[in-house]
């Protein structure tokens, strides 16, 4: 018998092997169109019911024509529905498409699609080849400093952020294990969503927002129930950070490789207070061919930035090289973890 690893001759297997990997190859069109309405604004003009493509084309100034051609592609996918008079509907699926929505994925989708994020995906090959991130061969600069020259696109990415990761704030909050009183620091927190749901659950906890400046502008630490129990702080993470008994790191390790890591784990373990603590909230990869979010969003970095998404062990490596010892991984109904560490014995 052949073993697992050896083909053998099968023109049906082949054909239906060359049909599936073709229609992975197009898969990148439904994201572009997915992008192009979102961009128009579709999701928001058919919230009050169907319409026609030349009475939707109006209100989000497209042609019609075209405009068909997008969504009867996204419709495929269960986004929009083509009615039978002509009409198109946004379908329950499609619903976080507007902006208006308690969850909107729109902001979200157009950082996950933008350029920075696009271009360097597109040409992957020189990332196998390089082993790196390829963003500087393509904008001459590197995903941070792009973004820290260009307040448009900086504002892009933090709202897009918001977008994808609000929703996940409050099960988060919830799962980690937060003392009663104290300072929690939010390292690279941005708009402070994370920060404000932990300030919310604990009534006497201080909380300090610390990022760059731009990454600061319009935060949300301005709820009335916080009054006096937060302080938005500007500065570099990989200089020093804020004293504190707790740091939250929301997906901010997988933007940056092994040693910036360390650096950024090594300033936390010289800044906090005795019996404090670090919780890492990342995606924790799995083992196996199971499919998870990270797995995909891992690539997203090697494209564009010098982080990648860790197994646990790999976290465990970083913590000890920071002094830190790794305690435990705790899962928050999302696809993202708790990985919390405390200073190692010496």
């Amino acid at each position: 018998m052949p073993s697992e690893t050896e083909m053998t001759d099968d023109p049906g297997a082949d054909r239906e092997s060359l049909l599936f990997l073709v229609d992975e190859a197009l898969g990148y069109l439904s994201s572009a169109a997915l992008r192009a309405v979102a961009s128009a604004g579709v999701a928001d003009a058919l919230a009050d019911g169907p319409l026609t493509l030349a009475e939707l084309g109006k209100q989000v100034g497209a042609d019609p024509r075209a405009l068909y051609r997008v969504l009867r592609l996204l419709a495929t996918r269960g986004i929009f529905e083509e009615l039978g008079d002509g009409r198109f509907r946004l379908t329950e699926r499609g619903r976080a498409l507007r902006s208006d929505g308690p969850m909107s994925a729109r902001a979200a989708i157009l950082m996950l699609t933008h350029r920075t994020l696009w271009r360097p995906a597109g040409e992957m090959e020189g990332c196998l080849e390089k082993g790196a991130s390829i963003f500087n061969d393509l904008f001459d600069m590197s995903f941070f400093e792009y973004f820290a020259q260009d307040a448009q696109v900086a504002m892009t990415f933090h709202s897009g952020m918001a977008a994808m990761s609000d929703w996940e704030n409050a099960p988060i909050a919830a799962a980690c294990d937060l003392p009663e009183s104290g300072v929690v620091v939010d390292l690279g927190g941005g708009l402070g969503g994370l920060l404000l749901e932990v300030l919310l659950r604990r009534r006497s906890l201080f909380g300090v927002l610390f990022d760059q400046a731009h990454a600061l502008a319009g935060h949300r630490l301005g709820a009335r129930e916080t009054d006096g129990r937060w302080e938005a702080i500007p500065g570099d993470f990989f200089t020093e950070v804020p004293p504190g008994d707790v740091y939250l790191l929301k997906r901010v390790m997988h933007d940056w490789d092994d040693d910036q890591c360390v650096t950024i784990l090594t300033n936390c373990r010289r800044a906090m207070a005795d019996g404090g603590r670090v919780l890492v909230l990342d995606a924790v990869i799995p083992p196996g061919n199971e499919p998870h979010q990270a797995k995909a969003v891992d690539l997203m970095l090697m494209a564009s930035l010098t982080g990648r998404e860790r197994t646990a062990d790999e976290f465990a490596r970083l913590f000890e090289a920071a002094g830190l010892r790794l305690v435990r991984v705790v899962p928050t109904g999302t696809a993202l973890s708790i990985v919390e560490a405390v200073a190692a014995a010496t």
